[in-house]
């Protein structure tokens, strides 16, 4: 018996399949969108982007790496895949954290509130919109 793959015998395909695919093509779309407001469009002054994806989520890129990995897991039922997982993502948490330092540095209470009204990776379910940014 192959130990790595040994969840495949619990978890039926015809549950964990569609799961997996539904996970990655959220990951595709959260990071095609993420990109696509970074790095698409031309800002003159840096601001807090809090249209897209990133109205709903802080950091979609990141968050849809760990559903990509979330996804391949699903779809193979391999404890090897759960350990990369959850390695990614604590990296990824970790990296998103250091990240949040820089950013209350640059942007000050406009990041601020855009932390109080959005969430890391989870989307809220209820919102505390302050003011519209862009």
């Amino acid at each position: 018996m192959n130990h790595t793959t040994q969840l495949n015998d619990i978890v039926p395909v015809l549950f964990r399949n569609p799961i997996g695919i539904l996970l990655l093509c959220l990951s595709v779309y959260c990071a095609w969108s993420g990109l696509r407001i970074v790095f698409g469009e031309v800002r003159e002054t840096p601001l807090v982007i809090r249209k897209g994806v990133f109205n709903v989520v802080r950091h979609p890129i990141y968050l849809s790496e760990v559903l990509l990995y979330l996804g391949l897991f699903m779809l193979s039922m391999s404890l090897a895949a759960g350990a990369i997982l959850l390695g990614a993502a604590a990296f990824l948490y970790y990296l998103s954290r250091f990240e949040e330092r820089l950013l209350l540095k640059r942007f000050g209470d406009d990041y601020r509130l855009y932390m109080r009204d959005v969430g890391m990776w989870v989307p809220r379910l209820r919102r505390n919109r302050s003011r519209d940014h862009a």
